[in-house]
């Protein structure tokens, strides 16, 4: 039997390129910042956030609800910094207001 991480095409192995891609900044930029970042990442923010209300509205204790509120902070931080670190890569206007965008954003997502 092979490790998770072993071996093509696996779950983990995907699952690990897309986070190594994003990181070592060869996704395109566009794709890290419209689909990734804005798209997805605020997806599961506004999930995060009516699941967590939910528990709330159900009584359940007050640290889980914002321990689920709280949990995508973390890959928030990553989508940004990815943004970032792949616009370091090609200095154009462009890439400066994307940076500027994922820095609003992740202030935007981790306040609201």
């Amino acid at each position: 039997m092979s490790a998770p991480f072993e071996g093509e095409g696996g779950e983990a192995s995907r699952a690990l390129g897309f986070f190594r891609s994003r990181w070592q900044g060869t996704a395109p930029l566009d794709r890290l910042f419209w689909r990734d970042l804005v798209l997805v990442g605020t997806a599961i923010n506004i999930a995060a956030s009516a699941l967590a209300l939910t528990l709330l509205g159900l009584k359940l204790p007050l640290a889980l609800v914002l321990a689920v509120h709280f949990a995508p902070v973390p890959y928030n931080f990553f989508l940004t910094f990815a943004v970032w670190r792949t616009a370091e890569k090609s200095p154009s206007i462009k890439a400066s207001l994307m940076t500027l965008g994922a820095v609003l954003w992740l202030i935007l997502v981790v306040v609201v």
